[in-house]
């Protein structure tokens, strides 16, 4: 499988308080966020518009599990139904099922440290 991975898709973390670590960042860096976070915007080497999401949650998610980390990467795949076969007979734990949305598919696997790891097939023009 030539691609696998092809940029950062988001950046989640836990927070002591997600609305005021949303104001801080708002404020001071100016990010522009929203119930969910901050979308960056920017396009990729052929000119298409991609995003990335930066988001905190609440100290008492369970979205990162099995991890025990107070973060979770999100990362940008090509073909993730392909990616995710790959990675299974290549001894990767994969976590739960693949879900698809109208912005996108979702996948999750293990890395070699237990951490949670997002992967997205991005349907980037849902944004727009």
């Amino acid at each position: 499988m030539k691609n696998r991975v092809t940029g950062i898709g988001g950046l989640f973390f836990k927070s002591n308080d997600p609305n005021s670590t949303k104001e801080w960042y708002k404020k001071h860096l100016g990010f522009n966020t929203d119930d969910y976070g901050c979308t960056f915007w920017w396009k990729d080497k052929k000119g298409n518009d991609c995003s990335t999401q930066w988001s905190p949650f609440g100290k008492d998610t369970s979205y990162y599990e099995p991890s025990k980390k107070d973060f979770m990467f999100n990362y940008r795949v090509e073909n993730l139904e392909e990616l995710l076969k790959v990675l299974k007979e290549e001894g990767v734990t994969i976590v739960g099922e693949m879900q698809e949305f109208e912005y996108g598919k979702f996948g999750w696997i293990l890395d070699n440290d237990g951490n949670k790891i997002e992967l997205w097939e991005p349907f980037d023009s849902a944004f727009l």
